[in-house]
């Protein structure tokens, strides 16, 4: 089941979707053990990057799964997953191809670091007002692919992604993160859409 926004529907929406046909095939036991349960609370992860998108999950996260209307919470636990693009070490200038340096290379990877470290420490800062409990993981790779992994392995109850709210077009060519997680995902995933808080 894979409710979407229509072409006519505003954008200041949540799309919901749950793998049913994949989950269809397991046994209630086996499907009931995938997703980490920490005293009856799910483990919520939240895909995180420099996008105002990706706080705006976060931020639908805190407000809808840590603090329902009756005052409870029902999740447990945030995992903030960043992902990484790779550095390659080559570049191809118009000559032969020219390989960076090692202190080039440490200097990028430091900068990636204290970027990781930045985000976080605003996603923090936001779930300290909620009393959660925050944890963190930095992955390499293509986003896509790192944030549906990361969700399987540390088996959430629920993966909350932003949505940048790309055109047709630029979704063609150059990919969603989000569509890629709603079809991949093998727990439940929220899409935020902008300015949906």
């Amino acid at each position: 089941m894979e409710p979407k926004q229509s072409e006519g529907e505003e954008s200041g929406s949540v799309e919901f979707s749950e793998k049913g046909e994949e989950n269809s095939n397991r046994s209630s036991s086996e499907s009931g053990s995938r997703h980490s349960m920490e005293s009856g609370k799910m483990k919520v992860v939240v895909a995180l990057d420099q996008s105002e998108g990706s706080f705006d999950a976060l931020k639908w996260a805190l407000r809808y799964l840590f603090s329902g209307p009756s005052g409870k919470s029902v999740a447990g636990s945030i995992l903030l997953v960043h992902v990484q693009e790779p550095f390659h070490t080559y570049v191809y200038p118009v000559g032969p191809a020219a390989y960076v340096t090692s202190p080039v290379m440490q200097s990028v990877k430091k900068a990636q670091q204290m970027n990781a470290e930045l985000l976080f420490a605003k996603a923090r800062h936001l779930c300290n007002h909620k009393q959660v409990e925050v944890d963190t993981v930095v992955l390499e790779g293509d986003p896509k692919e790192m944030i549906c992994q990361a969700a399987e392995e540390h088996r959430a109850g629920l993966l909350v992604v932003g949505s940048r709210g790309l055109s047709n077009i630029k979704r063609v060519f150059l990919g969603s993160v989000s569509d890629y997680c709603a079809h991949h995902a093998r727990c439940p995933i929220v899409i935020v859409k902008p300015h949906t808080l």
